[in-house]
């Protein structure tokens, strides 16, 4: 359904979204849906060095520039995808903030099971996946980026694009795969979105009632239940072109990946990591 066939998926509703998910003592302030955007998380980003409250989300119905991890940038073609960035504004300690990434991560694996029935699940840390047989497809890139202009309450914009309509032989690569790919033929984005929104609110809710405690929230027994990579052979591309080989053996409680290699364990942030590919 790209190109031509775009304009038969009906575009999104503003005033339903909000009315669906913006109510008084609820996260969400606002939701914008614009026609166009590069990147609704350099735009969202820019919002927030000017003051944009929490709970505001952006979406858009063509992405031009996204931004991928390492700088990767992508297009998204009008209508085909559900693309949109939120800003939240956690008063918890900075070691904890790199939840906020898998949480979204998180919530995208409930919402699609909810609404689609496809079996999603995550790729540490934050791709969205559906297992097969012979390869995982990729369902949604998440990206997370903080904004430190106001040191007295960071905010953190997390951005995702999840591909709904496409057919196999319109995704732009071997690995990806989309809700209609899978079978999923009736989705419709504005259900996800508010299933989406739904799920993030209630963990992002407990998590920073527990000041930022995955352990204690819950969030960190959510992400390891959903996450295929645990428990398998592992191959870690590193700065550097070094590899470390090994067993993914956990999530810590600043949502490192663990991994069991020839000389021990060892716990990886994101920005240690280039890839995390299957193990021999």
């Amino acid at each position: 359904m790209t190109g031509e066939h775009s304009s038969e998926i009906p575009p999104l509703d503003q005033a339903a979204l909000t009315a669906a998910v913006v109510r008084p003592g609820g996260l969400w302030r606002d939701v914008e849906v614009v026609s166009e955007a590069g990147s609704t998380n350099t735009e969202l980003v820019i919002r927030s060095k000017v003051g944009a409250p929490e709970g505001t989300v952006l979406v858009t119905e063509h992405q031009t520039a996204g931004k991928g991890r390492l700088g990767r940038g992508f297009t998204t073609p009008a209508r085909v995808a559900l693309t949109f960035s939120l800003l939240v504004r956690p008063t918890v300690a900075s070691d904890r903030l790199g939840w906020v990434s898998p949480m979204m991560g998180v919530a995208a694996v409930a919402a699609v099971r909810a609404t689609t029935g496809v079996p999603a699940a995550l790729k540490w840390p934050n791709d969205v996946l559906v297992p097969g047989e012979d390869r995982d497809g990729k369902l949604a890139g998440i990206l997370a980026e903080a904004d430190f202009s106001d040191p007295g309450r960071v905010g953190v914009v997390v951005g995702m694009g999840l591909n709904v309509f496409q057919s196999r032989d319109e995704l732009p690569v071997e690995t990806a795969t989309s809700l209609r790919a899978e079978g999923a033929v009736g989705s419709e984005r504005e259900a996800l979105l508010c299933a989406v929104l739904a799920a993030f609110e209630e963990r992002y809710t407990a998590w920073t009632d527990a000041s930022g405690d995955a352990e204690a929230s819950g969030l960190a027994d959510d992400y390891r239940r959903v996450c295929v990579t645990l428990g398998r052979r592992v191959r870690v591309h590193l700065p550097g072109d070094r590899v470390l080989q090994g067993t993914a053996t956990g999530v810590d409680d600043q949502a490192r990946l663990v991994v069991a290699g020839p000389t021990g364990e060892r716990a990886l942030n994101v920005g240690d990591v280039v890839h995390v590919r299957p193990g021999d």
